[in-house]
């Protein structure tokens, strides 16, 4: 089989938690591959990153260069086509950045893509057998894609449970000198910190989240009432914001706020792949829906089959005779 890349994502010297997942996901693709990672920056917080990732990958390539100072996917492309052999397994975060740079990539490659992946099923033979969603979660789709030639797969951060071990003790290796020509048309201007209300949820190490099941701007003191209660944070989907009902700032979601509670709380939420792709760190899920079919109830330590507006208030008066 193809070598493994894994393609690590970084942030003030620390990588993302997508990071000890992409290891998870190698392991499902071939459990005896000596998966590389490759980091990318610029400086010495790209140093940290290096010298963490290596607890966990048999080898760290480190590229360092000022035109990978901020992650521009056009940047990157160039370079991981100079230094990947042309039948590499890339793995990807699926996230925004990962959204941009891994079609291009594929094809500059020339490889198989498959993007938004859930778990992997195993190889057999040149055939990667994998999941994906479709309909926002309510269907499971089996997919095989050949390998053969190489392959870009994007996965969905919090799909897979990450490797805690750091037990690999990997070595790095600085390729900076085989960038290549790194210029491109795309350029970095600034990066625009998103408002923070009266109430940052990202702080909170439990969240109370509410969606479209909460049906009324009114219930949702029903929600302060048990996040009151618990010492917690009120939080919520998309269509609460679009609604009106709640500022921007509260909204958990690739297009809203990262978060990473101990606990969070689903109440009356979907659990669409771009609300769960706000909630990192593996926190003790619970989910409250009345549809028993709703895609949280996949993530979920723990799911619960009623309607919010009955169950909260019992479970509030609950909480406070304790």
């Amino acid at each position: 089989m193809a070598d493994i890349y894994a393609y690590i994502t970084h942030k003030g010297g620390v990588a993302d938690d997508s990071a000890l997942e992409l290891v998870t996901a190698a392991k499902k693709i071939d459990a005896a591959a000596a998966v590389t990672a490759i980091v990318t920056g610029s400086g010495a917080e790209l140093d940290a990153v290096a010298n963490a990732v290596a607890a966990s990958y048999a080898k760290v390539i480190k590229v360092n260069h000022d035109a990978l100072a901020y992650p521009n996917a056009e940047v990157i492309r160039k370079l991981l086509v100079n230094i990947l052999p042309a039948d590499a397994i890339v793995l990807v975060p699926n996230d925004t950045f990962g959204m941009d740079l891994g079609p291009g990539l594929s094809i500059k490659l020339d490889s198989t893509f498959v993007a938004d992946v859930v778990d992997i099923e195993g190889v057999d033979g040149g055939l990667l057998k994998v999941i994906r969603q479709e309909y926002s979660g309510m269907v499971s789709t089996h997919v095989t894609a050949d390998i053969s030639g190489g392959a870009v797969i994007n996965l969905r951060p919090g799909a897979f449970a990450p490797d805690e071990s750091k037990s690999a003790g990997g070595s790095v290796e600085d390729k900076s000198a085989d960038c290549g020509d790194l210029t491109a048309k795309r350029i970095f201007l600034e990066v625009v910190e998103a408002e923070v209300g009266d109430v940052d949820i990202t702080k909170s190490d439990v969240l109370v989240s509410v969606g479209r099941g909460i049906e009324d701007e009114e219930n949702i003191e029903i929600a302060q009432e048990l996040a009151d209660a618990m010492g917690a944070v009120v939080s919520c989907s998309r269509p609460i914001v679009d609604a009106k009902w709640l500022e921007k700032s509260r909204q958990v979601g690739t297009s809203g706020q990262t978060v990473k509670p101990k606990v969070y709380m689903a109440c009356g939420i979907s659990g669409s792949f771009q609300h769960l792709g706000g909630i990192k760190g593996s926190p003790f899920i619970v989910a409250i829906n009345k549809n028993v079919k709703a895609p949280i109830f996949q993530v979920a330590d723990v799911g619960i089959e009623a309607d919010i507006l009955e169950f909260l208030p019992e479970l509030t008066e609950a909480i406070q005779q304790i």
